[in-house]
């Protein structure tokens, strides 16, 4: 490999894939002959990890349960320039990752999400489609622009994408950190179509369909809340001041007509709720100076590494002479 050529390294979470490993491996080193192939083991209780190796990846374990944990160990331990991250399971197309390794160079882009498409019902069911398309639209609504699919597993990063991801996430939801990130720091981010395909026999999907969408609803109103907090904390200050108001109409009114106010404790309870209301519009201007800060800092580790393409030598001295400047 000559010295222009970039690092890549393969990034295959997993648990309990003995029956898939192996040509999930295979694939990815036909596909790209210059990239190491890692395999982390998250607790299996079959023979995933001798499979693996037996397949010429090299493996790692991670101890705590759950894909968000492998994501944040893997991102912390493995050095490349691109990284390919899929799942274990041989359900994503190994032969698209060339493409979509291009793409990411060509573009100098730092995520290229490999949007699934199925023509095998078993292998992308229609409550995992709708759930995916709700999701989606959601995160849209709070977000702006999104993906198409951003619950995919198959995704080409550039080292300062992973070097500056902050991964605080513990299961599935892992993906929808992911993408929060890169519209959060403005990204220039793609995404492809790839073929989906259904597990190998003996292959079964860990993924809940009711428990991880419940987990995945609430990562999406936790990221609202602290990336959006003037919008989270307003429209819920909004909401207290619109009721305060509507229990407060029928008292100015009796007062315009008796000069009483005969319902006192409606009285009290209005006036504390146009109080929280306010003060919940107060949390959230002082969050957001907060949240601004944090993702500034974010941007500035973002922009500490050198964009897909640019040899690291040739960042160092502009971000030099930058700062010379």
């Amino acid at each position: 490999m000559s010295q222009q050529d970039p690092r890549i390294a393969i990034l295959l979470p997993c648990y309990n894939e003995e029956h898939a490993v192996a040509q999930t491996v295979a694939g990815f080193r036909a596909a790209l002959p210059g990239a190491v192939v890692y395999v982390y083991d998250n607790n299996s209780t079959d023979r995933t990890s001798e499979v693996a190796a037996a397949a010429g990846a090299i493996v790692r374990s991670e101890r705590m349960q759950g894909k968000g944990h492998v994501v944040r160990r893997m991102f912390a331990d493995v050095d490349a320039d691109v990284y390919v991250m899929a799942d274990g399971d041989a359900t994503y197309d190994a032969a698209a990752a060339p493409e979509l390794v291009r793409r990411l160079l060509d573009e100098r882009l730092d995520m290229v999400v490999g949007a699934r498409k199925s023509e095998v019902e078993e292998a992308y069911r229609r409550g995992h489609r709708l759930g995916n398309r709700l999701f989606t639209s959601i995160l849209a609504s709070l977000f702006g622009r999104t993906f198409t699919d951003i619950f995919s597993g198959y995704r080409v990063f550039s080292r300062r994408f992973v070097k500056s991801f902050p991964a605080l996430s513990r299961g599935f939801e892992t993906e929808t950190e992911i993408s929060v990130h890169a519209l959060e720091l403005v990204m220039p981010v793609g995404e492809t179509v790839t073929a989906y395909g259904a597990r190998p026999e003996g292959s079964h999907s860990k993924l809940s369909t009711w428990r991880d969408g419940w987990r995945i609803m609430r990562t999406i109103l936790h990221l609202f809340r602290i990336e959006r907090p003037v919008l989270f904390y307003g429209g819920f200050g909004l909401l207290l001041g619109l009721l305060a108001i509507i229990l407060a109409i029928p008292l100015v009114i009796t007062y315009g007509k008796t000069g009483l106010v005969p319902r006192f404790p409606t009285a009290i309870l209005a006036t504390g709720l146009m109080i929280v209301a306010f003060l919940s519009f107060a949390v959230g201007l002082i969050l957001d100076t907060v949240v601004r800060g944090r993702r500034e800092m974010r941007r500035l580790a973002y922009l500490a590494l050198p964009a897909p393409g640019e040899p690291a030598v040739t960042h160092l001295q502009r971000s030099t002479d930058n700062r010379m400047a």
